[in-house]
């Protein structure tokens, strides 16, 4: 059986979270490149790594997966911790992998972690056009606050700007 049909066979709480680590960055970069996320690239993933920040870079693999088997990263988040505020960066699941409960596992744990660090509000922007994203999101607990015009290329789009209060 495949990894993915395992995945989809499997709950939620299959899902092992860890630290991203270099070894999982020619995935990460793969998943977003898939995705259609703005581009950092593996140099921005591995500069980010390298920051006090590194404990925010996660990624989810089915917790049945070695570390020999290809494709082994499901979904990834990176965020930043700066003066008691958490912005998300990225987030993104391999397609095959969506709608079973990586995204939110991944959210949770990021949350979670930020709760730990004392921040008090967390940020991030999502393609308006990103329904299922803004779903996702709203699931989890944030709110639309504001828009920003053009924010994205390739294509042009606007974000929707959302919060989370952990007061």
């Amino acid at each position: 059986m495949s990894i993915a049909k395992q995945w989809a066979a499997s709950a939620a709480t299959d899902i092992r979270i860890s630290r991203m680590s270099e070894h999982d960055l020619i995935e990460v970069v793969e998943i977003e490149e898939q995705s259609g996320l703005s581009r950092w690239g593996w140099a921005a993933y591995y500069a980010e790594l390298q920051t006090g920040n590194r404990d925010l870079m996660l990624v989810a693999c089915h917790a049945k997966s070695s570390i020999l088997e290809h494709r082994r990263v499901a979904g990834y988040i990176v965020a930043r911790e700066t003066a008691g505020e958490l912005h998300i960066n990225n987030v993104a699941v391999r397609e095959q992998y969506r709608r079973q409960g990586v995204g939110q596992a991944l959210l949770s744990r990021i949350v979670g972690e930020s709760r730990r660090l004392g921040v008090k509000t967390a940020f991030l922007e999502v393609r308006c056009r990103n329904l299922a994203a803004q779903a996702l999101y709203k699931k989890c607990g944030f709110k639309a606050i504001a828009r920003r015009s053009n924010y994205y290329s390739n294509p042009t789009e606007d974000a929707v700007v959302m919060s989370m209060d952990f007061a």
